[in-house]
């Protein structure tokens, strides 16, 4: 220690963590807080990657959990539309249809990488949304997948469909640099668990798409991703890559991340349809770690039966993450949707919902489905946070100590530089606290879900973004409508906000998405699923694209 620690400096101390001690218990602590430090600096002497998870691991899964019985299935629907004429007909059109036009020959997976490739260079550059183009990659492999395909082989649904991956996920020789400015160089020697995954189901990877730095927000080293539907304003983040580059038909889908509405806050701005599974079900290995017990891993699509497609592939336990959980995914496009018992909390429609909110939650009684009520207990829900702020804070201790973090373009109140730094006056006892209470938020989601089959609401309804997300339970967010709104600043996002702010009605009007979220029961992502192409195509909005000037 190179500072003398006094009676003052306890003081000072405690109101840091809200607490407070008489004058002779701080005289009790004053010769022996020294050794508790030393341990605290010898702790930080032992270099700990990215890569190094933490010993506990999370479970979502409470006490007389039945994990769904039987073995993957997926059941997709039929379609008969011909192949369409126009290059960009076919760069938008769902994964469904891609696939089969791919099976029946009528579409080569290098005609369809090739119409991606030519719209990344021709519109990427106005998104921001790729950060690393791999077009060798993608013909390489897209000629593999055709090659099959002219044996009679076909590796399923997602044989030789172009995607973007997030820029958090490893690839052999390709620079994978989460975003932030201290890793923008950086060139992993292996892939990631779901780069080998995708590879093995025939997929063909563009790309990597841009990551807001070190998963927050939509401001990485090479400037700030856009909102295709407004180029003003950033697309939210952190999959900001993922959401724009989909919504803007430069890939057939692409694979985000949450760990606090990083997947639905961009399919929110962006319009797409995002998918966050259950925490556990895809494998996080060779993926940034921010939040061992929150990462989450899941597809972004520009349709729900998509998401299933997806997901059915990503499904899996894995050996190198030690979160992942054995589930089987089941999926049935046909399946009705009758049974189904749809709950909302009250609170959810009332004042700050949007007409769009409401026209959602018509929709689905227009579908005959039993809409009910639907309680959630008073918790301090948003005291969680500070659940995530020490495990992000841990993952990039470095950077704080080092000064290193000083380096990261995004440097305000709400970024990641302060928030790391503040969890440093984060208390321990606190912590374990938080985990008994999100024990408690556990059983609280539960007792819903004895309410209900699914949830619908808003994407900032009550506390279900900051609860779900800590619980684990999975949440299906799609386009709902459109909204004319005045221009929305780039530094509204900045602020870190996960809303999609605030419009200037001085400013020039833009038709912007809109979107509605629905969660399920831990594993049944089936059901909101079903539920989700059933409203899709009752809300009828699901086709409209932006546009851009020629």
């Amino acid at each position: 220690m190179t500072e003398t620690i006094t009676l003052a400096t306890i003081e000072a101390a405690e109101r840091l963590m809200a607490v407070s001690y008489t004058p002779a218990e701080r005289q009790q602590m004053l010769d022996n807080l020294e050794g508790q430090i030393t341990s605290a600096v010898a702790r930080r002497a032992v270099p700990l990657a990215n890569s190094v998870p933490m010993a506990m691991r999370f479970d979502p899964r409470l006490p007389g959990f039945a994990m769904p019985h039987g073995a993957d299935a997926l059941t997709l629907s039929t379609f008969h539309t011909p192949l369409p004429g126009s290059d960009e007909d076919i760069a938008f059109a769902p994964v469904t249809h891609l696939g089969a036009w791919i099976r029946t020959g009528a579409l080569t997976s290098r005609r369809l990488t090739q119409i991606y490739l030519d719209r990344i260079a021709s519109i990427g550059p106005k998104l921001e949304c790729f950060a690393a183009v791999t077009p060798e990659v993608a013909l390489a492999e897209a000629d593999a997948a055709d090659a099959l395909t002219r044996a009679g082989i076909n590796l399923g649904p997602l044989h030789g469909i172009p995607y973007g991956l997030k820029d958090l996920f490893d690839t052999k020789g390709i620079v994978t640099g989460w975003g932030a400015e201290p890793f923008q160089h950086r060139i992993p020697e292996a892939d990631a668990t779901i780069v080998k995954t995708l590879r093995a189901a025939g997929a063909v990877l563009l790309g990597k798409t841009t990551v807001g730095a070190l998963a927050y927000n939509d401001i990485w080293y090479g400037g700030v991703t856009r909102n295709p539907w407004n180029l003003n304003e950033g697309s939210s983040g952190s999959s900001a890559g993922s959401a724009s580059a989909t919504a803007a038909g430069l890939c057939a889908f692409a694979i985000g991340t949450e760990t606090l509405g990083s997947i639905t806050s961009p399919s929110q701005r962006c319009g797409t349809t995002g998918l966050r599974p259950t925490f556990g079900r895809v494998s996080r290995a060779g993926a940034m770690a921010l939040c061992n017990s929150l990462d989450k891993v899941g597809p972004i699509c520009r349709s729900v039966e998509d998401t299933a497609i997806v997901l059915a592939a990503l499904n899996g336990a894995d050996i190198a993450d030690r979160s992942t959980i054995a589930a089987p995914f089941v999926f049935d496009a046909t399946a009705p949707i009758a049974h189904l018992k749809v709950g909302y909390l009250p609170e959810a429609f009332g004042e700050g919902a949007t007409a769009i909110d409401h026209a959602a939650l018509a929709a689905v009684r227009s579908l005959g489905l039993e809409v009910v009520e639907v309680t959630l207990p008073d918790l301090p829900y948003g005291a969680l946070m500070n659940i995530l702020f020490a495990e992000a804070a841990a993952s990039f201790e470095d950077l704080t100590l080092t000064n290193a973090d000083d380096t990261l373009t995004w440097q305000d109140a709400a970024a990641w530089p302060n928030a790391m730094r503040k969890a440093r006056f984060l208390s321990a006892v606190d912590h374990v606290q938080l985990d008994r209470l999100r024990y408690v938020v556990m059983q609280a989601l539960d007792g819903l879900f004895t309410q209900c089959d699914v949830l619908i609401g808003p994407f900032m309804t009550g506390p279900m973004l900051i609860a779900s997300n800590y619980t684990g339970h999975p949440c299906l967010h799609l386009r709902a409508g459109f909204e004319d709104l005045g221009t929305r600043s780039p530094a509204s996002l900045a602020s870190g906000s996960l809303t999609t702010g605030e419009a200037d009605t001085a400013g020039k009007t833009f038709t912007v998405p809109q979107g509605i979220s629905l969660w399920g029961r831990l594993f049944d992502e089936g059901s909101i699923l079903n539920l989700g192409m059933a409203l899709e195509a009752a809300l009828a909005v699901a086709d409209r694209r932006p546009e851009f000037p020629r």
